[in-house]
């Protein structure tokens, strides 16, 4: 294990291939409930470069007219998000080091042009709990600053089974994906990258 900062830890190759492949087709389950969709930025309406979906009891959304937000259901098909995953559950248990269980596992598929700006994960009201972060499929350059967007940052490369966790005083740190690297995995039939992130979102 490697601590980047002060309650910031990355876990490089805590994922075997076949514990990554059990995760792969979870998702491919979930996915077949509730469809991978474009998500829209708040005010302006653009497109975001990842596609995404979620699973567990609420999942995070983004739109034109409402911005950012949890709920129950998917915004395209109306339906309550699948259930999560008992494999995604035991990892919290795991590594949250949080009496709570998640509520919501975003999912994010990266093509190999895809990015993901500077941001930090504030939409939830229980910042105690960490965010649960793990990487599926194509690496990526993972870059992460501090409390402010103008802090000092670092990056990092993130390869397939990595997991890494944003809490304590990092909890709220700026964090994006300057890159995919293309080819870089088999895990995907047809490359590109997943990345779950695991969330308690109400106290």
């Amino acid at each position: 294990m490697a601590t980047v900062s002060n309650g910031i830890r990355h876990l490089p190759d805590y994922l075997d291939r076949p514990a990554q492949e059990r995760l792969v087709e979870a998702i491919r389950t979930i996915v077949t409930g509730a469809p991978l969709y474009v998500p829209e930025m708040p005010g302006t309406g653009k497109p975001m470069s990842v596609r995404m979906t979620n699973c567990g009891s609420l999942g995070w959304v983004t739109d034109k007219d409402r911005g950012y937000r949890y709920q129950s259901f998917h915004p395209a098909t109306g339906k309550p998000w699948p259930a999560m995953p008992q494999e995604l559950i035991d990892l919290w248990e795991r590594l949250a080091d949080y009496p709570k269980p998640p509520e919501a596992c975003l999912v994010n598929f990266y093509s190999d042009d895809a990015r993901m700006g500077l941001h930090q994960d504030r939409d939830e009201t229980d910042l105690a709990a960490p965010v649960l972060s793990i990487s599926l499929g194509n690496s990526c350059l993972f870059r992460v600053g501090g409390l402010n967007r103008k802090d000092p940052t670092r990056s990092f490369r993130l390869a397939s089974g990595d997991i890494v966790v944003l809490g304590g005083e990092r909890r709220l740190a700026f964090h994006g994906v300057d890159r995919i690297y293309p080819k870089t995995s088999t895990l995907l039939k047809n490359g590109g990258r997943i990345n779950l992130t695991l969330r308690r979102v109400n106290v």
